[in-house]
């Protein structure tokens, strides 16, 4: 189906917005690493997230130690010129369309993700052997880094528990916070070949499948 540019351009400009806030849950003690990634749909946008490693030279050990006690860590791909703008117009929303700096958004959850979102908005996902250090790289890969290799800080996010850092590659109408999403699944094993995604709903969709093949595969779905 070919999308309207309008609509396209406002579906863009909604990835890059600022997430909605996840809502407040009981503080939980962090947990062993059990080899899933959670999606996550938060309005036109979607996140992977997974508990932080415990493990001082993984690749995503920085941001466990910058949100000491989380239980979840949650990353998403933003445009950055979009998200610290005044004026949300359509000139503005247009823009997001061509190729321009990227931010990741970190947000640190004290419970996991279907107790912040909500269960009907996440779907959790086996990963398969090399499938977890595949997708710690790719998220890992995704910020910049510093001369002494930190994640490149940027600013406090959006709401309490969240900062920005300034993110590798570009936002465009082709690589957006969903086909981010969907390369970070490709990179640990669970999604295979191409296919077009522009909003977060095709996302969850395919995670959907994704859960659905698992179980008929004999894996029990995974606690949220």
């Amino acid at each position: 189906m070919r999308l309207p540019r309008w609509a396209l351009a406002l579906a863009l400009a909604g990835c890059a917005a600022p997430a909605p806030a996840p809502v407040a849950a009981p503080v939980a003690a962090p947990g062993a690493t059990n080899g899933s990634v959670t999606v996550a749909e938060r309005g036109w946008h979607t996140d992977l997230c997974l508990d932080p490693p415990a493990d001082p030279a993984d690749p995503l050990a920085p941001f466990a130690a910058a949100f000491p006690g989380a239980r979840t860590l949650c990353f998403g791909f933003g445009e950055r010129q979009y998200l610290f703008s005044a004026d949300h117009g359509l000139l503005d929303k247009l823009s997001a369309l061509l190729p321009s700096r990227a931010l990741l958004v970190v947000t640190a959850l004290p419970a996991p993700p279907a107790a912040a979102f909500g269960a009907d908005r996440v779907v959790v996902l086996r990963l398969g052997p090399g499938g977890e250090a595949a997708l710690h790289r790719f998220l890992g890969e995704s910020a910049e880094r510093t001369a002494d290799g930190a994640p490149r800080f940027f600013r406090p996010g959006p709401y309490p528990g969240s900062a920005y850092y300034a993110a590798t590659g570009t936002y465009d109408m082709l690589d957006t916070c969903n086909t981010w999403t969907m390369a970070g699944l490709r990179a640990a094993g669970l999604v295979r070949g191409g296919g077009a995604v522009v909003f977060a709903g095709q996302v969850m969709s395919r995670a959907r499948r994704i859960a659905a093949a698992q179980q008929s595969a004999g894996m029990p779905p995974l606690g949220q």
